[in-house]
């Protein structure tokens, strides 16, 4: 069977490039992997205004990137506020061939609400401060960062968590998502028990909001662990795949 392509969905204030170290732990794993990191609009690599940022555009440009590689299978890997973005894209690419969706620390508010109500502290204080102010948000100050994202890393994971993060859309914060036409597939859940931007208790509400994964599967790190544990990452998705 041909091995499917793993496709890596960055969340908020993050580009394509926080999964650079997950991705050369996949490669010394598997030479042959094949592995597609996007950049959402606005971010990274990818035009668009993160003003007028919307779900719809998000899912537009992830399957359009995925498409351009004609993939016969793929892995959908997403991370925190990817989470409103992935279920779209499952949905507009198939069950035929989304083998498996991946949720790493991922924010899924229940259908019609959005990321903004269904935050916990302190992100949710954070978030809606930044929201009432304006339509695209800087990124954290580095100290705020390193304690949200970066918790137990080494001193040079959190400089290169601050390094890579990038504005971002408050807009997309305020949309009430629907996953009405999400596929049945095999979906996992990693998560992430040290995490202090979405904690394992609220990442069980998320669970529960999804009616429920296949596997949840205990990662004992802080919420960027695509940084700070990118081996053990990138062991638990080509064991999944």
């Amino acid at each position: 069977m041909t091995k499917p392509t793993i496709v890596l969905v960055h969340g908020g204030q993050h580009s394509k490039t926080c999964w650079n170290p997950t991705i050369a732990a996949l490669l010394r794993l598997d030479s042959t992997v094949k592995i597609l990191a996007v950049d959402l609009p606005g971010h990274g690599d990818e035009p668009g205004d993160l003003g007028t940022l919307t779900i719809a555009q998000c899912v537009d440009s992830v399957t359009r990137q995925i498409l351009a590689t004609n993939p016969e299978r793929v892995v959908l890997v997403g991370h925190s506020m990817a989470g409103i973005t992935i279920p779209g894209v499952a949905a507009r690419l198939g069950a035929a061939t989304v083998q498996r969706m991946m949720f790493l620390a991922c924010c899924v508010p229940p259908n019609g609400q959005s990321v903004l109500d269904t935050l916990h502290p302190p992100m949710n204080i954070i978030a809606s401060f930044e929201a009432r102010r304006k339509k695209v948000s800087q990124p954290l100050p580095g100290f705020i960062a390193r304690w949200v994202f970066g918790n137990g890393m080494t001193a040079d994971q959190k400089q290169f968590v601050v390094e890579s993060l990038c504005p971002e859309s408050t807009v997309v914060t305020l949309e009430p998502v629907d996953r009405s036409d999400m596929p049945v597939v095999p979906m996992d859940w990693i998560l992430t028990l040290r995490d202090r931007a979405l904690k394992p208790v609220a990442q069980r509400q998320f669970i529960a909001n999804l009616g429920g994964v296949d596997a949840v599967i205990p990662l004992d790190t802080c919420h960027d662990a695509m940084i700070s544990e990118p081996l053990k990452l990138a062991e638990l998705i080509l064991k999944r795949c």
